[in-house]
């Protein structure tokens, strides 16, 4: 047998990358795609109920009904043209790439004491028949099931996750929404810089080589004592406008919640500013997401009046086993997965005057402002004026964060937290959550902004455990 040919490939779709991503049939450019007989069963199999990934099966369904529709026998054993976009092959000849199905049973290539699903086993059965039909070529197997690869690997099939889907290389290099300039900052810049207030805010317009690289509503500070922090406002080549950061701290508190940090102080600017619609913030457990989030939406809801209500939602995807059934309306069965609202409106409660019964009829008078709404029921919707959080949204897929803030009306702002180290949706990793997803399509939105949190401000305890388990 002659060595692959590493510029022909075949690749076979397990399952599991067809109800992931419907469109993945069309993301391999210019080489052949297999689908064993156990895929079609299987997608046949997922296609009931209104789930994502039944959705996905159906349309999956719908897009290999197009492509072969009007096709005879001979036509699918040659392969289907599959649309797109094609490259060039090494001939210097436009070479479409063609889907193929199995059209013959599996022979017996693997042990009958082989151990796993019998699905898994015909797929690996398959691509080591591919195998000895196309010697020329690299056979690859994609699937987002981890100990798929792993088999396929052991027995000499060459196995890949599905890449396609990311919307980052690396989660390391996501985008913080902030810059820290070098010391000497304002020596380099003090000379060509003009400075100006308008409505008791204080502006500033600087040059300079690294002005290119920001982001407009990105944040840049001085690591000093100078406590320098601003907001880009515009940038326009080597020239942006800056505005100095609201200060948060201390006596200017939004409904008592004060920053105890920088990255909180930038978090509560976006929240307060009438002029960023999205906002997406992350960070580990502890460090004050919510929290900063539900106060400033108070703020401006029982306030300034600027928004009627605020809504919160979240995937209701459980860290442990699932409790079961959960009785009364919708409300009532989201409240189990609010628990953090709950403790962050204790905690901005408790300062109330009254004791005890002051602090009840508070508590329930702020709730009377706050929905509490299931993902299942957004689609079609319109929210006006609303505030609407989303908890948890790193288990969100990119799908279903366009659903969700497609659905924002005139007047509405939309925050979106999470911490992208604690996925539990399956087949959704740091690079491809919904939530990595929004922070890199919206970065540089005049409308939108972003900020990392890093320091946990709940309690040593918490911290320590963060840092050290």
């Amino acid at each position: 047998m002659s060595r692959p040919d590493e510029t022909r490939r075949v690749f076979v779709l397990d399952t599991n990358v067809l109800l992931h991503d419907p469109a993945a049939l069309f993301r391999f450019d210019e080489h052949d795609i297999h689908l064993p007989m156990v895929v079609l069963e299987e997608l046949d199999a997922n296609k009931k109920g209104m789930s994502e990934p039944a959705r996905n099966a159906r349309q999956v369904s719908r897009f290999i009904d197009q492509l072969i529709h009007g096709a005879d026998k001979q036509h699918i054993d040659h392969g289907i043209e599959i649309p797109g976009e094609h490259k060039l092959n090494g001939a210097g000849n436009r070479r479409p790439g063609r889907l193929f199905f199995q059209t013959r049973p599996n022979q017996s290539l693997l042990p009958d004491t082989l151990p796993g699903s019998r699905a898994d086993n015909s797929i690996l059965e398959n691509c080591l028949m591919l195998q000895e039909a196309h010697p020329d070529a690299r056979v690859t197997l994609v699937s987002k099931d981890i100990n798929l690869r792993i088999k396929a690997t052991i027995l000499g099939v060459h196995a890949e996750d599905y890449f396609n889907d990311r919307t980052l290389e690396d989660a390391d290099l996501l985008y913080s929404g902030t810059d820290a300039l070098a010391p000497d900052f304002w020596d380099a810049h003090s000379k060509s810089m003009d400075s100006w207030k308008e409505e008791g805010r204080t502006f500033y317009r600087v040059a300079g080589a690294r002005v290119p690289s920001w982001q407009v509503n990105e944040f840049i500070y001085l690591d000093d004592d100078s406590q320098f922090e601003a907001v880009v406002r515009e940038v326009d080549g080597n020239t942006a406008v800056i505005e100095l950061a609201q200060n948060y701290r201390g006596r200017n508190n939004v409904w008592g919640v004060t920053a105890r940090n920088r990255e909180q102080n930038f978090a509560l600017n976006l929240l307060m500013s009438d002029n960023v619609d999205f906002v997406t913030i992350l960070g580990p457990a502890g460090t004050g997401k919510t929290l900063l989030t539900l106060a400033a939406a108070l703020a401006q809801t029982m306030d300034k009046g600027r928004f009627r209500e605020i809504i919160m939602t979240r995937v209701t995807v459980p860290l442990g086993e699932d409790i079961g059934f959960l009785p009364g309306t919708e409300e009532e069965k989201m409240e189990p997965w609010m628990g953090a609202l709950m403790d962050n409106l204790e905690v901005l409660t408790q300062s109330q005057d009254g004791g005890e019964w002051g602090r009840a009829a508070t508590q329930d008078l702020l709730r009377s402002r706050i929905k509490i709404r299931s993902l299942n029921f957004m689609r079609g919707r319109t929210f006006l004026n609303r505030f609407i959080i989303i908890d948890e949204a790193q288990n969100l897929t990119p799908k279903q964060m366009k659903a969700l803030i497609t659905r924002a009306g005139p007047g509405t702002k939309m925050v979106c937290l999470g911490n992208v180290s604690q996925i539990d949706t399956p087949y959704l990793t740091e690079t491809t959550s919904g939530l990595t997803y929004v922070v890199n399509r919206f970065r540089g939105w005049p409308h939108a902004g972003h900020v990392t949190l890093l320091r946990g401000e709940r309690s040593r305890l918490a911290d320590f455990a963060s840092e050290s388990l």
